[in-house]
């Protein structure tokens, strides 16, 4: 019997209706148990009496460790290009609004831009005034982000918590196994081993129905979202979910500690920011000119929350100067001559790729269909113990025994 989620209704239904035995998949699994003998059981041994007693290495990860190591001697061999940042703080001639920064990036690819550069380009644009070249704006609209699979789940609980996979998945575990809740054992989240977003046509009405009675009727979509889940995944679990959308976070913040409250929270907003409507801005693009070099400044104000009521989404820490700001751009137009308020320079040099954390790891071998939903903590959990990796802070760092 064959069913794609864990209810009563979804077994029953499978009970009423057997299949034959698919003898592809079942030729399928054993050939992938083949490679795991003959990756785990014969080089295990030979790195344990060549190289040094406790390791180990596996179909899934050896691979995941070759990641790492590249990632390491890519960082390694990187050389820093020297760029300049000019910002100028601007502002409209009737200073009826606060002014805004505006950025120039002074880079070319390959070449460094010295000192030198920056300060002849500083004393042009202060000479020559500044004059808007592009304004644009309008109202964008973000889609809510689907609900959360395994992989998402590490993700954003890395992000979010600094939790590490294997943690999570821990944690997820006990929350998917059943909790003491009011001195009843109930089991708060659906499986957590999935690489799927389809959910179920009956949980997607009781999010639909609870969207309506706690937010309104524009949190709800004009249509139910469905997410299309990606290329090559078994689809044999639906989303991680909550089984229970009347047990919210706070009636059992009391009877959970920190971090099973905090993976139950991040799993039911996720569910409910997937089934609400989208979020809604007024952006705003300019760019403004001056003796030949071009500044660009952008921002944006929220509209209408959307399904940001219920679920931030992570912001991404490494995003550069040109960021939104978080308040709508002054009403220029083009040929406007804003006036300059201010003005900096600041030295920049170009980064290497970050070392992989146990969220970027895990997004890159999902990406490179690498594992699956079930392996990736233990993958991680195993490289950390064998010390092929050692961990600073947050990052993976590959171990001299690593590169052999």
């Amino acid at each position: 019997i064959e069913f794609n989620e864990i209810s009563p209704k979804a077994v029953q239904n499978a009970l009423s209706h057997p299949r034959k035995i698919n003898y592809n998949l079942v030729d399928a699994q054993q050939a992938r148990r083949v490679l795991d003998r003959l990756v785990g059981y014969k080089l295990s041994p030979l790195l344990n009496n060549r190289i040094q007693n406790g390791l180990s290495a596996g179909r899934v990860q050896s691979v995941a460790l070759r990641l790492i190591v590249d990632r390491e001697r890519e960082i390694k061999a990187f050389v820093p290009e020297e760029y300049w940042n000019l910002v100028a703080l601007l502002q409209d001639e009737d200073k009826k609004y606060a002014p805004f920064k505006a950025v120039c990036q002074l880079k070319k690819s390959g070449t460094s831009i010295k000192k030198e550069q920056a300060e002849e380009a500083e004393a042009k644009v202060k000479a020559a005034g500044f004059t808007i070249t592009k304004v644009k704006s309008g109202i964008s609209k973000q889609h809510a982000p689907a609900p959360f699979t395994t992989s998402s789940l590490q993700q954003d609980a890395s992000n979010k918590y600094g939790m590490s996979s294997p943690e999570t998945m821990l944690v997820a575990q006990h929350l998917y196994e059943g909790m003491d809740v009011g001195g009843d054992h109930i089991a708060l989240i659906t499986y957590i081993r999935t690489d799927s977003v389809r959910v179920s046509a009956e949980a997607q009405a009781n999010a639909l129905e609870f969207i309506k009675a706690k937010y309104g009727e524009s949190y709800v979509p004009a249509k139910p979202n469905h997410y299309a889940t990606k290329k090559g995944a078994q689809d044999a679990h639906e989303a991680i979910r909550p089984i229970n959308l009347a047990i919210t976070p706070e009636s059992v913040k009391n009877s959970l500690d920190k971090k099973h409250y905090n993976i139950y929270k991040l799993v039911y907003d996720r569910f409910v920011a997937s089934q609400m409507s989208e979020a809604q801005y007024n952006t705003m693009q300019i760019e403004a000119t001056s003796a030949g070099y071009v500044f660009k400044a952008s921002g944006r104000s929220l509209l209408f929350a959307g399904f940001t009521a219920a679920y931030q989404l992570p912001v991404p820490k490494d995003k550069d100067e040109e960021e939104e700001s978080s308040k709508l751009l002054p009403p220029l137009k083009e040929g406007d001559k804003p006036l300059l308020n201010d003005f900096t320079k600041e030295q920049k040099f170009t980064r290497p790729p970050l070392r992989y954390t146990d969220a970027s790891l895990v997004k890159a071998m999902e990406e490179k269909g690498i594992g699956r939903p079930s392996t990736y903590a233990s993958i991680i959990s195993v490289l950390t113990k064998r010390r092929y990796v050692e961990k600073e802070g947050k990052y993976m760092v590959p171990t001299e025994v690593a590169y052999k």
